[in-house]
């Protein structure tokens, strides 16, 4: 960590620290291949511990040994006995490869199949289509520029009449075709083979998307056990890959007996980086039995290159794995590739370029599925796992983004929390010593501050000696860094690592100049791992040299044994922002000049801020006037407050006649508790999306049907983020539901709907049950600019719609998932579903929608397909809807903006704090002292002021009271003394008539917040002084026991100015806390009139006889001098 690298660079570190680790990793699994290979049986597994420990140092490029392992990986010339594969010529579809058991199995004479005469033979050069019956499937399929978008295939053998799955995909230079037998008794041929395995996976998919969210342990147990149920297998696993590579089962199930692996770590290693790879290709691996003979693939000597194999579902697996599965009794396996964006930024960008930008993907994790026995799953089974596979990758991306989100926000909550103890303290003790404290920022196991040539530890930390020696260390070693980050101090070459053990391995460094340094600790990744699969028999052991899961747990054990768990991005940005902040409190040489300036910036913030909220405001009211969409709105207790003109249109009701009505009266009674959860969620701060509800008619309209609007709710908000009501942006479904029900019901209509030019017709498209493109209207042509006869006939999911290489492109694959989910869910039966939908038109423009997918049904009520209306927002809309994203967009730059102010108040800050210490050491008289005393009181002041930015609503009774002891005196001093430059500009004449007992009055109580009470009322009695004028202030004490030993004051403070005094337009704003605007001076009173509540007392205000005045009681506790 240095603070001369940008945070944004973080993902740049990680991505290059990532290739290197692959490139280390896939070395040392070349090595022990080659080395399992040469000793084959005799393979000593105990040389993974080895190997994990003396891992080979890093090489520039690949050596010849893992260049030759990865081409064999890739280029294996064997594949399983479930099936037969043939690899045919791309133009002629002649044979060049196929495997040994092919000609048997796809042309072998049946004495069931009569008028066989010249029975086809299979070889190099065979054409593939004289092998079938029906020809057309099979050719249209091979001539797709993605082959693998018909699969599977159906075909049936011209000699056996045997029907097969044809599984196509391309491979470098020819098409690979997998080719498995199909049982129609266990599992009946389709042609809608997509549809099926989404019927098969259909129960899964919507309990997965039923889930509530927020937990990844619920996600994954979830996923588990719904695959448990679909596939019938013995044990299921989610294994999730940590960001060094090494594995871990994150959830399990089993069927009784089994032992479990949960909890279970595995080194890196045992699943290698080229296996990695080729689940990135082929998502979906199945071993049907790891004890069969494995059958070899016979190749045309003449082609140029070796086929690769690496997209068939038919390859052999490497014998080492074969191994390990029959070790762990094991004999069939299922796995599917959870595949997640790598980066979100490359999201980011590539949801606003149309160009073909591919996002970059990695491998989160596998679904694993393990059986005793011999095991087959049919083709469309196993495309169902696949496609709940990508249902799981989209759910897990939300709930890591979930995670992440919640972990960030702990972090900057946490660094905030310590920010304020550091102003208030001005010194770095105060997060070592007091509650909370820095282990609270990041997880660690111990902390340690090195300040002054002394050491302060927490928890599990080093010794004082050995602080000293890593600080020395550092110093010598990492002198141009200014922090450190590691986990292992062993690995980084720290000498002295062996003398603090396992316990203490990783290690984070913030240094704040060169004499004070700030720790934390954390232990072995050990340490960290709980295993519910340990057996705990000593008799119960395993031979050392079998592969085994758990001699790979303790290989892993081992390999980390002197190894923390990583140092996260986030942890460490958090880490260099104390960095940061304790170096600017500990720097003695900043000049206190700059406060000025920053006042007036801070000011000038305020002021433009309110300025361009005005102008939005003003913006925001005629567009609601003027739009053509109906716009509503309602207070907190749900009365309408706005009611444009469309509204009005629309239902018959006047405006007159709306406002001030409860809108649940407005709205049909089967739409009430929908619109009902929407306010209850608005005024919390929850907008909902896309909701559908109706409005009833009225007057003229009484008569006609509900109106139906699909709406958006905004939360309306003031300038201080308050929740004072809630807008709702609707659009006019009525007519677009009409449509609809014509379109569902009456079947002769149809064709007059989808072509009418209309345009109160929606776009429309539509797909047969198979998934072509079977409708697509005007109105869709003009929103798309693709024209019909160009759509027609094309897979609706792959070729019109998919997140690469489709006429329209979606913006990623989670879209694509989604897209497909709603498809296949309404050829699948289920009802109408909406969802929001977005894609790049044929110019590359963004077009962002709402779709509704509805089953389509013949007159028997058979579903012959579907077709999916797409709503687009008005123009008028768009720009509302713009105008309040710009606006949002204002406002969190203008929160940003303060947020650095903040921080940099603070700064001068400390530079005046140093010189008032300097100043008090220089032999001031009494009267001198008194002054500084009165400008330390000021800092506290402005010191909570600067922790209160960071409240959500400073208006709101959210402020808190700290309690201690101090003299009334000092708080009055301090308080007069802010107005005092004010009132000699203005001629304002003082005058303090405070009696002596209750200005030496020792109380108990918050004498800042107090301090900060008495300066706003006197701020803004000056502002609306005269000049020339004068400003009294007085007091009164009562004093009151309770039960005896408790005594309390009764305190009253009365400011008198002359004149009328603070405008009756000012004083309505500290009365009225759901104003929607406020200035500064009324912001200022609100916040004091909080603040007296919290102390049991009030605030007043007197006009009478050309003298205004503010009465401000309040209740302390009395001690005793």
């Amino acid at each position: 960590m240095s603070s001369s690298t940008s945070t944004s660079s973080s993902s740049s570190r990680n991505r290059q620290s990532s290739r290197a680790r692959v490139l280390a990793q896939t070395t040392l699994d070349a090595e022990l291949n080659d080395e399992y290979e040469e000793s084959g049986d005799s393979f000593d597994n105990s040389k993974l511990v080895e190997a994990q420990l003396t891992a080979p140092p890093l090489q520039q490029g690949l050596s010849e040994k893992v260049i030759a392992y990865l081409q064999h990986i890739q280029t294996g010339k064997i594949i399983q006995p479930f099936g037969c594969l043939l690899a045919l010529d791309e133009k002629s579809f002649n044979v060049i490869a196929f495997s040994e058991n092919a000609p048997e199995m796809l042309t072998t004479v049946s004495h069931e199949v009569t008028s066989v005469d010249n029975h086809p033979r299979l070889g190099i050069g065979t054409n593939v289509q004289s092998l079938f019956t029906d020809q057309g499937a099979l050719h249209k399929a091979l001539g797709f520029a993605d082959v693998s978008l018909l699969n599977p295939i159906l075909v049936q053998c011209k000699t056996s009449g045997k029907p097969f799955y044809a599984i196509v995909h391309r491979s470098t230079g020819c098409l690979v075709v997998d080719f498995e037998p199909v049982e129609p008794t266990k599992f009946p041929a389709t042609a809608a083979g997509a549809l099926h395995s989404y019927k098969l996976a259909a129960k899964a998919i919507s309990k997965i998307q039923s889930l509530p969210g927020g937990s990844m342990e619920v996600l994954c147990n979830t996923v588990v056990k719904e695959l448990f149920d679909l596939t019938g297998y013995d044990r299921v696993m989610a294994y999730k890959f940590h960001e060094d590579d090494h594995g871990e089962v994150f959830a399990e199930i089993t069927k009784p007996g089994l032992e479990p692996y949960l909890g279970l770590h595995y080194p890196a290693t045992d699943i290698p980086q080229a296996s990695r790879f080729l689940f990135m290709k082929n998502k979906v691996r199945m071993i049907c039995d790891c004890r069969a003979t494995s059958i070899k693939v016979i190749e045309d000597e003449a082609h140029p290159f070796d086929i690769s194999l690496c997209g068939s579902a038919l390859r052999a697996p490497h014998s080492c794995h074969l191994q390990y599965m029959e070790n762990m009794n094991t004999i069939a396996s299922l796995v599917m590739a959870v595949v997640v964006n790598d980066d979100e930024e490359e999201d980011e960008f590539e949801s606003e370029q149309p160009a073909q930008h591919q996002q970059k993907k990695k491998l989160w994790g596998l679904l694993v599925c393990h059986h005793e026995s011999p095991r087959y799953i049919p083709f469309p089974l196993r495309y169902a796992c696949e496609f709940l596979a990508q249902v799981v990758a989209v759910h897990v991306s939300k709930e890591f983004e979930l995670e992440k989100q919640l972990r960030e926000k702990s972090i900057l909550r946490m660094q905030t929390v310590l920010s304020g103890m550091l102003f208030r303290e001005a010194s770095p003790l105060t997060i070592v010593s007091g509650t909370p404290n820095v282990m609270d920022l990041v997880k660690c196991d111990g902390a340690a501050l090195l300040h002054g040539g002394k050491v302060w530890r927490l928890c599990n930390a080093p010794t004082e000696s050995q602080i000293h020696d890593i600080a020395l260390w550092l110093s010598e070693v990492h002198r141009d860094s200014t922090g450190l980050s590691t986990d292992s101090l062993h690995d980084a070459g720290y000498p002295g690592a062996s003398a603090l053990g396992d316990m203490i391995c990783g290690m984070a460094v913030a240094k704040i100049n060169s004499k004070d340094i700030l720790f934390w600790f954390r232990s072995h990744t050990g340490a960290e791992i709980r295993w519910a699969g340990a057996k705990n028999d000593s008799s119960d052991m395993d031979d050392s040299r079998k592969m085994h899961p758990r001699l790979s747990f303790k290989a892993f054990l081992e390999a980390v044994k002197m190894k923390s768990l990583s140092w996260t991005d986030y942890e460490i940005d958090a880490i260099h922002s104390l960095q940061l902040i304790l170096r600017d409190m500990l720097n003695d040489a900043i000049k206190p000049t700059r406060e000025a300036s920053l006042d007036k910036q801070i000011g000038n913030l305020k002021l433009d801020g309110l300025a361009e909220m005005q102008a939005v405001t003003s913006e925001m009211i005629r567009l609601m006037e003027t739009t053509t969409v109906p716009i509503l709105a309602v207070d907190v207790n749900g009365l309408v407050n706005g009611w444009n003109q469309k509204a009005a249109e629309l239902t018959g009701l006047r405006i007159d006649d709306a406002i001030g009505r409860d809108i649940l009266s407005l709205v049909e009674k089967s739409s009430q508790p929908v619109v009902q959860r929407m306010l209850y969620l608005a005024l919390q701060g929850k907008e909902e999306k896309e909701v559908q509800f109706e409005v009833k008619t009225h007057g003229p309209k009484v008569d006609d049907v509900p109106v139906i609007l699909i709406v958006n709710t905004c939360a309306t908000r003031d300038l201080h983020g308050h929740v004072v009501g809630v807008c709702f942006v609707a659009q006019d479904m009525t007519v677009h539901k009409l449509a609809m029900d014509k379109f569902t019901r009456v079947e002769r209509d149809y064709m007059a709907i989808i072509h009418n030019p209309n345009p109160l017709i929606p776009p429309i498209f539509g797909a047969d049950e198979f998934g072509w493109c079977s409708e697509w209207n005007a109105a869709m042509t003009k929103l798309t600019g693709w024209h019909k006869d160009e759509m027609l006939d094309k897979k609706l999911l792959g070729e019109v719609f998919d997140s690469s290489n489709a006429s329209c492109r979606l913006k990623n694959k989670n879209a694509f998932v989604g897209l497909c989910v709603l498809v296949y869910s309404a050829l699948a039966g289920e009802g109408s579903k909406k969802a929001p939908f977005s894609f790049f038109d044929r110019s590359g423009k963004y077009i962002e929608c709402l779709l509704s997918v509805n089953r389509k049904e013949n007159e028997g009520g058979l579903i012959t397909g579907v077709f999916c209306f797409i709503h687009v927002a008005s123009q008028e809309l768009q720009h509302t809807l713009q105008v309040q994203k710009a606006s949002e967009q204002k406002s969190i730059k203008k929160l940003r903006a303060f947020s650095y102010m903040r921080h940099a108040v603070t700064n001068p800050l400390s530079g005046m704090l140093y010189s008032r210490k300097a100043l008090k050491n220089t032999g001031l008289n009494e009267e001198q002292m008194k002054q500084i005393h009165v400008a330390d009181n000021c800092h506290h002041q402005l010191n909570k002021i600067l922790v209160d930015l960071d409240q959500d609503n400073i208006t709101e009774n959210c402020l808190d009271l700290e309690m201690a002891e101090f003299v009334l005196q000092d708080v009055v001093m301090a308080a007069v003394s802010q107005v005092l430059l004010a009132c000699q500009g203005k001629g304002i004449t003082v005058s303090c008539n405070m009696p002596e007992i209750f200005l030496k009055q020792l109380v108990y109580g918050d004498g800042v917040r107090l301090q900060q009470i008495l300066s706003d009322v006197l701020f803004v009695s000056v502002k609306f002084s005269p000049v020339g004028g004068s400003l009294g202030i007085s007091s009164k004490l009562t004093k009151k026991s309770i039960r005896g030993n408790l005594h309390l004051i009764d305190l009253e403070i009365r400011i008198k100015h002359q004149e009328l005094g603070v405008p009756a337009e000012l004083m309505s704003q500290m009365f009225e806390e759901d104003s929607k605007e406020k200035s500064e001076e009324g912001m200022a009173l609100l916040v004091s009139k909080n603040l007296l509540s919290l102390m049991n007392g009030d605030v007043r205000h007197l006009r009478e006889a050309n003298v205004s005045t503010f009465i401000l009681t309040f209740e302390l506790e009395m001690r005793q001098l």
